[in-house]
């Protein structure tokens, strides 16, 4: 891979990471907004990890931790392993459906975490012209990050509130819809495992094309 190719695809795993894990909003849900939430958040995380980058880079597992905790009651993983299981979902066992949500979350957390110690960004900065909430319960926030060589990856969050809480459901960067990425991706896996759920599960592994990305899409 080409050295510009390996500086995206670290950028791309540093803006997926911005997806679930800096928004650790939990019981502070009904005090502050979406947007509040994320931009308050985003400067606390980032604050434990800026100026240590080189020791996470030879500590992953206890980056890995950290990553971990900020997950808790953030992402709604069950809500997004459903999603992305699409129509497969219905025919799926729960301890399928539940195995699925579990493996989609582990691999997520190994793959941000070596993001997070190899993406060199300027700023990060939450838009303070958010768009309106179409819905009492769901809500999306819009965020930049400026890359050192300048340019703007956008990012907005989508979020859905559960049980008097936000959480993540999707996130849409440089115009390419993740969550409807990784539910072609699973068809995908479906259709060449023969619709073997194990089989698929065992093997997953998500991927975003670096091209892609780079080259952004309409969502």
């Amino acid at each position: 891979m080409k050295e510009n190719s390996v500086m995206l695809a670290r950028r791309v795993l540093f803006l997926l990471t911005l997806a679930v894990v800096l928004l650790p909003f939990a019981a502070q849900a009904q005090s502050k907004s979406p947007e509040a939430l994320v931009r308050d958040n985003v400067n606390d995380f980032m604050e434990q990890i800026n100026g240590r980058e080189d020791y996470y880079a030879n500590n992953l597992n206890e980056l890995k931790a950290l990553v971990n905790d900020s997950l808790n009651d953030v992402a709604d993983f069950r809500y997004i392993g459903a999603s992305v299981m699409g129509s497969y979902f219905r025919n799926a066992t729960p301890e399928q459906r539940s195995r699925f949500a579990d493996v989609f979350r582990q691999t997520l957390i190994d793959t941000y975490t070596r993001g997070l110690v190899t993406f060199d960004y300027d700023e990060l900065r939450v838009l303070t012209d958010q768009r309106g909430q179409r819905y009492e319960d769901q809500a999306s926030v819009d965020m930049e990050v400026v890359a050192t060589n300048g340019q703007i990856y956008p990012v907005s969050y989508s979020l859905r509130l559960s049980d008097g809480e936000w959480k993540v459901v999707n996130v849409i960067v440089n115009g390419i819809n993740l969550g409807l990425t990784f539910r072609n991706q699973f068809d995908q896996s479906m259709r060449e495992n023969n619709r073997d759920y194990d089989a698929v599960i065992r093997s997953w592994s998500p991927e975003i094309g670096v091209d892609e990305l780079e080259q952004g899409g309409n969502a």
